[in-house]
């Protein structure tokens, strides 16, 4: 048979060998493969089972099919087009249904069980006791111990579930890109940043149009909302992004029913009164009700702050225009808090945008990670390594004795056939070996950050760049893994602690000694001038109790969803029953503005991915803000506190309980203060 690069061990990925053709015949190899490894486990003499041939046999069966179809999925999220999206979803059921009947396998089920309570197993410790403890509660909460007939209606549904979130993603990413508005009044940008206007026109240049092309991708959109004068266009871009899964042929509306009922149902047949219990039992919060009493606790403390900011915005944009004071309509919002902003502070970010050019700010971060962890990051020439795209980047981490830990790509700006967000993922695993060596992890982190423009380097705004540090947290938690079990590393850690690697690091986006690392003006080389950057500190807080129940509307939203999807399931008008449910969430807008379900891909774009657990955010967020009070009281660049943080978070991934993990570099548990605080929400 040819050689399948997809199934290449070769550390670096040839991208540019991979055809969508290589994908059915690689995953279905592999595939094989773990199901052979598999039935030898299954099938073994159930008296002669050891912890090499149940536990860590099966932590190695799926090694290869997972490594694959990690880069199959990566490949279609940043390279989508016709044939790929096909040869995907032609082999997503059946990896889906593969991974739903590992642990639903009965015979598998009883020699796993059988070593558990052998008297051997007390011997086993560290983290192989964790791996066994972890792989015996994956199995009982996926539905091991039940039935015949119920194993099997929850195997088939899971596969459902993969193809209709997959076809949910697909319906956003379609109707973001289907849709466009073409300019060709230029008195119509009257307000819009230089920057942005340029990026149209070569927008427009790149469809053969004439004019300024405006899409719904972030970079495009945002600064028409917060800058542009003309009522009417920021109408029009407003109802674009409202609309997005929300008509044939990208509806997904009915998409979001089956999704709910099909995870209810999952709840059911594993003996949960709902899907957040099913999903949060194993994560810090344990149960839904928990989680809703967190986020609930969150929005009484935000609630007198946020009605504040409701008034102030509406009798400011009563006092500039002469009007009376009303509600916001939904497009008005950005641009009249922009508007406040400057009216208060004498502040506009933009200002900030000539200090954040892309290559500066990376050049920081790594200079930041070398001086607080002690890591080094050097990029390879480009062209040395195969990429996925032209635009991408490749480099190497070492540790402070040389020691390469790990590898990865990076890709940062928008295209068509790149999914929307910011992310990291990881591609290979790698960590202390059996031999006593240590191989290197190999991830990479994306973005859709204002692209560069006319051979210039790209301008961020603040937002993006606190974007690029939390995605790198994200990334060390990955490289900097020294877990012996792959399955145990770096981000594979309860859903509600995966954040606080990431979060912590945006902190120093906002701090002086920081900033001048980094923040320096893209043809003068000068530092943030002190008063731009008291405005910047002043304004920080800036209706921080909005942003505040932004997230709240978001968490409460998907915690109402799966603590009572009946009724949801029940209602006539999904939208209009979850608008008024969250209500005491959102700003009173005229007319109201549609909620975020039918583009929320972070909660209905995976069979679980963030669903029940987009609390997990504000709940990271008390983790890292008490978290860098450590770094705020020691030094923010305090080698050794950075090293406590490297080894007793970063490298230790799912090794340990994460409260306790917490705990070890802390010396406490988390305070929620820390974060009131921060926020300008508590004294």
């Amino acid at each position: 048979m040819q050689h399948n690069p997809l199934l290449d061990s070769a550390f670096e990925i040839h991208w540019q060998q991979f055809k969508p053709e290589h994908v059915e015949p690689a995953i279905g190899a592999a595939l094989v493969r773990a199901e052979a490894a598999i039935d030898a486990i299954a099938t073994q003499p159930i008296g002669q089972v050891t912890f090499e041939s149940t536990f860590l046999a099966l932590e190695k069966s799926r090694e290869e099919l997972g490594t694959a179809w990690g880069w199959v999925t990566h490949w279609q999220s940043v390279s989508d087009g016709p044939e790929l999206r096909e040869a995907h979803n032609k082999m997503l059921p059946t990896v889906t249904a593969f991974y739903a009947a590992v642990p639903l396998n009965v015979e598998l089920w009883l020699r796993l069980k059988a070593f558990a309570d052998s008297p051997a197993a007390t011997a086993i410790t560290g983290i192989y006791r964790r791996l066994m403890d972890e792989t015996m509660a994956d199995f009982r909460q996926a539905g091991a111990d039940l039935p015949e007939a119920k194993r099997q209606r929850l195997a088939a549904l899971q596969a459902e579930l993969a193809q209709i979130t997959q076809k949910y993603s697909e319906n956003v990413l379609d109707s973001t890109n289907a849709w466009e508005l073409i300019v060709t009044d230029e008195a119509r940008l009257k307000g819009l940043p230089e920057h942005a206007k340029v990026a149209a026109r070569k927008s427009a240049e790149t469809k053969g149009k004439e004019g300024w092309r405006f899409t719904l991708h972030q970079p495009s959109m945002e600064p028409v909302m917060t800058y542009a004068e003309d009522d009417s266009l920021r109408r029009e871009v407003w109802a674009g992004a409202s609309a997005i899964g929300g008509k044939a042929p990208y509806d997904n509306n009915d998409l979001i029913r089956q999704i709910l009922q099909l995870r209810a149902e999952k709840a059911q047949l594993l003996g949960k009164p709902n899907f957040a219990d099913t999903e949060l039992e194993r994560r810090m919060a344990k149960t839904g009700t928990k989680a809703l009493a967190f986020v609930e606790d969150l929005q009484r403390r935000a609630t007198p702050a946020f009605q504040a900011d409701i008034r102030e915005l509406e009798e400011f944009k009563a006092r500039q225009t002469g009007a009376p004071t009303s509600h916001l309509s939904p497009w008005e919002m950005a641009y009249w808090a922009e508007k406040l902003r400057q009216d208060k502070y004498a502040f506009d970010e933009e200002e900030l945008r000539p200090y954040f050019p892309m290559d500066r700010v990376i050049a920081g971060l790594f200079a930041l990670v070398d001086r607080v962890f002690g890591l080094v990051v050097k990029p390879r020439a480009p062209g040395a390594v195969e990429v996925w795209h032209p635009e991408v980047l490749f480099y190497d981490l070492f540790d402070a004795a040389g020691v390469r830990l790990g590898s990865f790509y990076s890709d940062w700006y928008p295209r068509e056939s790149k999914r929307g967000g910011a992310w990291m993922n990881y591609l290979r695993t790698g960590g202390p070996q059996p031999d006593g060596t240590r191989a290197p992890h190999l991830g990479l982190i994306c973005g859709n950050m204002t692209p560069p423009s006319d051979g210039k380097s790209a301008l961020l705004t603040h937002r993006e760049v606190e974007t690029v540090f939390h995605e790198f947290g994200h990334l060390l938690h990955h490289l900097l893994g020294e877990v012996a079990v792959k399955s145990l590393n770096g981000t594979n850690v309860a859903w509600d602690f995966v954040e606080l690697p990431s979060q912590i690091m945006e902190n120093w986006c906002w701090e002086r000694q920081s900033l001048d690392l980094f923040a320096r003006h893209h043809e003068t080389g000068a530092a943030i001038p002190e008063e731009l950057f008291t405005k910047m500190i002043a304004a920080k807080n800036f209706r921080s109790a909005s942003a505040t129940m932004r997230q709240v509307s978001f968490a409460k939203l998907d915690l109402l969803f799966h603590l009572n999807t009946a009724r949801y399931l029940e209602a006539s008008d999904l939208e209009a029953t979850m608008r008024a449910d969250i209500a005491d969430c959102l700003v009173p807008n005229e007319p109201p503005a549609p909620t975020i379900i039918r583009r929320f891909g972070h909660i209905f774009g995976d069979p679980v991915g963030y669903a029940a657990g987009y609390y997990s955010y504000k709940w990271a967020e008390v983790l890292e803000a008490d978290a860098f009070t450590r770094f705020k009281r020691e030094g923010l660049f305090n080698r050794q506190t950075g090293r406590e943080f490297v080894e007793k978070i970063l490298s230790r991934g799912n090794s340990a309980d994460p409260m306790s993990l917490y705990r070890d570099f802390m010396g406490r548990e988390p305070d929620l203060q820390a974060l009131l605080k921060r926020a300008g929400l508590a004294a």
